[in-house]
């Protein structure tokens, strides 16, 4: 008896490893129900919480296309209540902040194309604009007394430099412009020259300024000129304004000179601001790449420096809630590698400093409710966890499961509100106590999940050649049968350093619409992941081919040897620096049906001068393309140098202004295989970035994850 309830529990649980939850099959169009949970907030007392949730709801100027909206909901922590929907405009709303009587919520809204802060009262009535800047106002924090409000702008220089009351001395930045040959910046103000083709130098250049102004001409002086969409000359320059929160109230300007500012926030008192920048520096914003921490009089005056360094970065700074200690993230402007945790006391200095032994990338840094316990969220092994810091021990302690991503959370006294992201459901909100126990799901935004027949994937390991642990998964179709052969899809993913695994929310759709399509996939964390600390993390430097190749050919062949994959029906497809690596091992391995890249780079040394994340090049490969050495390692390390060697019938994917990765080298190497005859396809979707895949047009979104598959079936058919 016993005995035969033993095999029956034994084939239950082998057969929910496979796939779990309903019968329906996950479909493709599956993608526009996903509800994303992010930006929870509890009042001070711990009554009530707000997040947002964004959706993807139907497009009212065209029935064939979709749009992203995104509102505010507000949660009672009582036990049984359901989430209420707070703001229903078109424009939708984010970045909640509750006042710290929790009477009122200011958050942002579009107007105008710029976002803009508004007050809601809890007690009812409509929301009302407080704001109304023409570069925008965003991150709206309240004051301990809740009597002010603080909320940073993009702010172009242009505007600092000119107005009369930010800029009451009419100075200039002392960093230079760049303009060649004009050493003082202000010999290129035309000081309010009529524009005059034919008249004086001050009216030719005020002439020429007006080209600019009505796009006839860019003119481009910046070494970083491409945002993620276009090319761009102009300067936009993050300060912090403070205002009583009242729709009649003027904003202040906080922060003074032409620098950058991030993240910003009152201490306990009320007395001071912390924010971080680089005021210091003599070097153009467009180049500087350290970061100081200052604190400020909430009246902008009595600007100080609390941690500088030549080399070095310090930012998301939080002080704990006595007052007492300031947690912040300290590393090198290198961007490969691991920051690490620090905590000072406030008023205290360098030598004081405690950093914390923890080798991952932590984000989210929250205090608990007094200053004994510090909370943050890091990136490791497949998962986003929570984890807890007690100050006086400093050792890090794991709260959350491995296999989910805490995506966002808020700490009030003895409770912790958070989403999560996990295979049964991409994104959902719970309550827990403050060790992260007895946890209770408070919404069913993603209800419609459990009516899906889901693949589970299986967590395997193995040892590379440089003797690094490498994570793997495997997720088998999700009608599975024992005894059949089905197609394997090895995807890979991008970055280089990215990271994959249950609680990674951005693949969610794709991997289970594969599995429900018939398809086993396989995914990995070769070197150069992030999420293995900082050795892992450099794995892969001036190696981006065969030493990622080999350790996801070696997930790959291990799936392989379970038995169950198809042989003459591999496929492969990746995006970004994951287009690139699926395009070195086509170009190097011939055991693939059909490849497919997505938003790839082709061509290092063309990189370097197309794509915005350029400075990869410099990172990654020891230094510029023009350096004989440095030449050669690209030209090993390309695709495009092995071009003729790829025969695997390929589709590459480009957004139309992707400027991140360019796309030059994208059309290169489709050339290239077309003159060389070869079977491939390149499409590309006009308008979109290289965000297309995660927060793009979703008519586009669907339109390259089904010409994948349909492309795929061509060939294994």
């Amino acid at each position: 008896m016993h005995k035969s309830l033993l095999v029956l529990l034994s084939v239950v649980l082998l057969n929910s490893a496979t796939a779990q939850n309903g019968t329906e099959p996950v479909l493709v169009t599956d993608m526009l129900k996903i509800k994303t949970i992010s930006n929870i907030t509890l009042t001070a007392n711990g009554s009530n919480a707000a997040f947002t949730v964004t959706s993807v709801e139907p497009d009212e100027k065209s029935k064939t296309d979709f749009k992203y909206i995104t509102q505010v909901y507000r949660v009672a922590t009582a036990p049984g209540a359901s989430p209420i929907q707070l703001t229903t405009n078109k424009e939708g709303a984010s970045q909640p902040a509750w006042s710290p009587d929790g009477k009122k919520l200011a958050f942002t809204r579009v107007v105008k194309e710029k976002s803009q802060v508004f007050l809601l009262s809890m007690d009812g009535g409509e929301a009302v604009q407080i704001t109304n800047l023409k570069s925008g106002a965003a991150n709206p924090v309240w004051s301990p007394n809740g009597k002010q409000l603080l909320f940073s702008s993009s702010v172009p220089l242009a505007e600092l430099v000119t107005d009369s009351v930010w800029n009451s001395s009419r100075s200039f930045p002392a960093w230079s412009y760049e303009k060649p040959g004009l050493a003082n910046n202000e010999l290129w103000v035309s000081k309010g020259a009529l524009p005059d083709p034919d008249g004086t130098m001050a009216q030719i250049r005020a002439y020429l300024d007006t080209n600019e102004a009505n796009k006839k001409a860019i003119v481009l002086n910046k070494l970083n000129f491409q945002s993620e969409s276009a090319i761009s000359s102009d300067v936009n320059l993050q300060q912090f304004f403070i205002m009583t929160p009242a729709k009649d109230s003027s904003p202040v300007l906080l922060t003074k000179g032409f620098y950058p500012f991030s993240k910003a926030a009152f201490t306990p008192d009320g007395r001071e601001i912390i924010l971080s920048g680089d005021v210091d520096s003599l070097e153009s914003p467009d180049r500087s790449r350290e970061s100081q921490l200052f604190l400020v009089n909430r009246d902008g005056s009595g600007l100080r420096t609390i941690l500088a360094d030549k080399g070095k970065t310090y930012g998301n700074a939080v002080v704990s809630p006595g007052g007492k200690w300031i947690a912040f993230l300290a590393g090198t402007t290198s961007f490969i590698e691991v920051p690490a945790l620090g905590l000072m006391p406030l008023h205290g200095s360098k030598k004081e400093i405690v950093y914390l032994p923890f080798d991952r990338n932590v984000n989210n840094i929250t205090w608990g409710k007094d200053d004994s316990y510090l909370y943050f969220t890091a990136a490791s092994g497949g998962g986003t966890q929570l984890y807890r810091v007690e100050v006086r021990s400093r050792k890090p302690q794991l709260l959350s499961a491995m296999d989910a991503g805490i995506t966002s959370f808020d700490v009030q006294g003895d409770m912790i509100m958070y989403s999560k992201t996990q295979v049964s459901n991409p994104s959902a909100l719970f309550m827990a106590d403050a060790n992260l126990k007895n946890e209770v799901q408070l919404d069913h935004f993603n209800d419609w999940v459990k009516s899906k027949k889901l693949s589970m994937p299986e967590k395997h390991q193995f040892v590379n050649d440089k003797g690094m642990t490498v994570d793997y998964w495997v997720m088998k179709p999700t009608n599975y049968e024992s005894g059949k052969k089905y197609p394997l899809l090895l995807e890979i993913h991008g970055g280089p350093s990215a990271m994959w695994g249950p609680g990674e929310a951005s693949m969610w759709h794709e991997f289970q619409y594969f599995c429900s399509k018939g398809y086993g996939v396989v995914y990995s964390n070769p070197r150069g992941s992030g999420g293995y600390g900082v050795d892992f993390l450099r794995g892969n430097i001036k190696d981006w081919g065969a030493g990622p190749a080999s350790d996801v050919l070696t997930a790959l062949d291990k799936t392989v040897a379970q038995g169950w994959a198809d042989t003459s029906k591999l496929m492969v497809t990746g995006g970004s620096y994951a287009g690139y690596l699926t395009a070195w091992i086509i170009s190097h391995d011939k055991r693939f049906k059909a490849a497919c890249s997505q938003r790839g780079v082709y061509d290092l040394a063309t990189f370097f001068g197309e794509g915005n994340a350029w400075r990869l090049v410099p990172e990654y490969f020891g230094g510029y393309p023009w350096e004989p050495g440095v030449r050669a390692i690209l030209e090993r390390e390309s695709p495009t140098t092995y071009v003729q060697n790829i025969t695997t019938p390929y589709i590459i994917f480009h957004g139309g202004n992707d400027r991140r990765t360019g796309f030059v080298s994208g059309e290169m190497m489709f050339r290239s295989l077309k003159a060389l005859g070869r079977p491939v396809e390149y499409v590309v979707h006009p308008g979109a970035t290289h965000e297309i895949t995660r927060s793009g047009d979703n008519r586009q979104r669907l339109d390259q994850l089904l010409r994948t598959y349909e492309f795929f079936e061509r060939w294994l058919k």
